[in-house]
């Protein structure tokens, strides 16, 4: 158990630092920006209470707009992904459940089902990111164009990172 939130404190901070320190100011052409942080509130246990999710997603965006200077916009698009992930989750279970202490990642439920899982709670995030930095309708489908751009540089950096430093599935 400690072990375990030690590994998710590490997770953060790693995924807080490449984000604030590297991400943060790569933006190719303004159309592309990648979010790799998000994989941290992706990657939390299955089981773990929706309440809990909601706040560990409010705090991990809220310390990325202290970074970012975006005022409440990433702590919103974050809880907006959250909420939506037990859904999704549901969606997408296997056929046999869940394992009871599970996290969601590439080399425990295949790469298919998480490309599909990554992409969707990514698309909500940054559909929500980007429609509230814009806030109008008139950039509409240059506002689309970004969000899809960015889910799937996003995306990318995530299964990446999944294959680069993800621990194997037998290992616990």
């Amino acid at each position: 158990m400690i072990t375990e939130l030690i590994s998710f404190f590490v997770r953060f901070l790693v995924l807080l630092a490449v984000q604030v320190v590297v991400l943060n100011n790569i933006q190719f052409s303004g159309f592309i920006n990648p979010f790799v942080y998000i994989m941290f509130i992706m990657m939390l246990p299955v089981r773990i209470p929706n309440s809990l999710l909601l706040v560990i997603a409010f705090l991990t965006g809220l310390v990325v707009d202290m970074f970012s200077n975006t005022m409440g916009m990433h702590a919103a698009a974050c809880v907006f992904m959250a909420f939506t992930r037990p859904s999704i989750l549901r969606i997408m279970a296997p056929r046999d459940g869940y394992e009871a202490e599970s996290s969601p990642s590439i080399r425990q439920l295949g790469f298919t089902w998480f490309l599909i899982y990554a992409s969707a709670l990514t698309f909500t995030h940054h559909l929500m990111l980007f429609y509230m930095e814009v806030f109008r309708f008139s950039e509409f489908f240059a506002t689309l164009l970004r969000v899809v751009l960015s889910v799937v540089a996003t995306v990318t950096t995530i299964m990446i990172s999944q294959y680069l430093f993800g621990k194997p599935a037998n290992e616990k």
